[in-house]
């Protein structure tokens, strides 16, 4: 009965094991075709954080149709590549207009993000590419996005969708999050330890 039980336990860490393995092999493939956005305030007063929400406003302005035809991540990552001195412009325009002494930096780098709901999905913990803006010290509460697909991004075509981008089983998991919710707490746990 003990060899019972032990094969029994054995076959369950084993099928924990392998869900986890594919769970988290769908979690790459969206982390590798989304790009997000990330703007930082200096800190955290109200002044701060309504100055952040006037630069992301002028970031997204500048970046209008910036992705309008843009088929995969590769070519996202080079058209937000080649726009960061005009986005970069446009956000140090924004705080000299808004009579801020900060200055912003806009780069694209990869960064951590924790598992996130937006209209279109869920988006798993970890690490994306991301169109990061910086004001000032950085230090204050931030806002998030998704730009490629560009949800958060006007577009001259069509409204974009994740789907778009991720293959069924990937889409499937943005999109069905309540049945990951788990597993997504243990993603963010496994690839949180691991950032580190």
């Amino acid at each position: 009965m003990r060899t019972f039980f032990k094969a029994l336990a054995a076959g369950t860490v084993a099928a924990m094991v392998l869900s986890f393995c594919h769970f988290n092999a769908l979690c790459g493939d969206i982390r590798q075709g989304v790009v997000r956005l990330h703007v930082l305030a200096h800190d955290d007063t109200r002044e701060e954080q309504t100055l952040k929400l006037a630069v992301r406003d002028a970031v997204l302005l500048a970046a209008d149709g910036l992705l309008d035809g843009v088929q995969d991540t590769a070519g996202a990552l080079d058209a937000v590549t080649a726009a960061l001195p005009q986005l970069t412009a446009a956000a140090n325009a924004c705080l000299r207009e808004q009579g801020s002494t900060h200055t912003a930096a806009v780069t694209l780098e990869p960064a951590y993000f924790t598992t996130r709901t937006y209209d279109a999905g869920t988006l798993p913990a970890g690490w994306y590419n991301a169109l990061r803006v910086v004001i000032g010290d950085g230090a204050g509460r931030n806002w998030w996005c998704v730009v490629f697909p560009p949800l958060c991004l006007s577009s001259a075509v069509k409204p974009a969708r994740l789907d778009d981008v991720l293959e069924t089983p990937a889409c499937e998991v943005v999109e069905n999050a309540p049945r990951y919710e788990v597993r997504f707490k243990l993603v963010e746990w496994v690839t949180g330890w691991f950032g580190r």
